[in-house]
């Protein structure tokens, strides 16, 4: 999310000589157990400060602002966001971020200081690159993500959805089959491109001012009243939110204001059984011109009321262009695309 970068790790194209940043990011989540499943008075949260800022030099990136909850602990990057809780960790990055070559040392981390010594589910994806060209390491193609996390996991499985020669979007998950009681776990994210140029403006320094200036101008403040808010405001541009709610509930937001590559995604796992309300007011604070989203709900969530109706979810200006669902072994997905309908 981070616009200003020095200079040899400016988005140059050498061909097209023009400035260029990646605003879709990489995705991580994983959630670690012990072999014995005697997890009681362990917590990610245990492993300190320095180890992170540590992990994430190996991804490029910095924690430009955090904060500390009781269920969850959250950071704001200079490419995105972090959280970590007790068992489950997130990490998202934009940008020409390096996040795979992060899992085998976040593996270490969490063995040494909290004796997690299974990875019990991984979840990374990403929707496809603007300029797949510009990606470092692995990153450049799915193919070669396929293989580096392949090489750290032994039952993984990765899918494609949505249209391949369009905007589609990648999944690597594991399909290890166990018969562990679940926590209810859920995630929406809705992914939005060709923004309306006037609400990005709002998000520059030129335009708000201060990060505050711009949650509250742009309705984002509005989205989940009473979240804790913890908001950065790039300099000239650019957008990243960490909101906390409830016990470990989160909501993240990042905005890449450019219009020739404008780009806005909005994450949360919050608890609904209807989902439908929240997409709309995402909908009508960003007004993209196409958007996807995808909701995972395992088989103890109240989500899955809301996953089972999402087929029928409709928009207000928009059309659907998409669905797709798939079944995993403890988890639902949904993929929907849309686009704004001719006025």
């Amino acid at each position: 999310m981070l616009n200003v970068m020095p200079t040899d790790e400016k988005f140059i194209s050498s061909e097209m000589s023009e400035y260029f940043f990646e605003g879709t990011e990489k995705l991580l989540e994983i959630w670690f157990t012990r072999s014995d499943q005697d997890v009681k008075g362990r917590s990610l949260k245990d492993v300190p400060r320095f180890e992170w800022e540590r992990l994430l030099d190996i991804v490029k990136c910095t924690i430009v602002t955090s904060s500390c909850h009781d269920g969850i602990d959250s950071y704001v990057l200079s490419e995105s966001s972090m959280f970590v809780s007790k068992r489950r960790f997130i990490l998202k990055t934009c940008g020409r971020t390096t996040l795979l070559y992060a899992i085998q040392p976040l593996i270490d981390l969490a063995e040494k200081y909290c004796g997690f010594d299974t990875v019990e589910d991984i979840f990374y994806s990403h929707k496809n690159w603007m300029r797949p060209e510009m990606q470092q390491g692995p990153h450049n193609c799915f193919t070669s993500e396929i293989q580096h996390l392949d090489e750290l996991f032994e039952k993984g499985a990765a899918y494609c959805l949505g249209k391949m020669n369009h905007d589609c979007w990648y999944l690597y998950t594991l399909t290890d089959f166990n018969d562990r009681v679940m926590k209810p776990d859920q995630t929406l994210e809705i992914i939005m491109t060709e923004l309306n140029p006037n609400i990005m403006k709002i998000f520059t320094v030129e335009e708000s001012g201060t990060a505050d200036m711009a949650t509250k101008k742009s309705g984002i403040s509005k989205l989940w009243p009473g979240m804790l808010i913890d908001d950065f405001l790039f300099e000239p541009c650019g957008y990243s939110m960490n909101g906390i709610f409830g016990k470990d509930n989160y909501m993240t937001i990042h905005i890449t204001p450019e219009e020739e590559f404008s780009y806005v995604s909005v994450e949360t796992n919050a608890t609904q059984k209807c989902y439908q309300e929240l997409v709309q007011n995402v909908l009508n604070t960003f007004y993209p011109g196409k958007f996807i989203m995808t909701l995972f709900a395992n088989k103890t969530s109240v989500a899955m009321e809301s996953y089972k109706k999402h087929r029928e979810y409709e928009f207000n200006n928009y059309r659907k262009d998409t669905l797709q669902e798939v079944q995993f072994q403890n988890y639902s997905l949904g993929y929907m695309s849309f686009h704004k309908a001719p006025s």
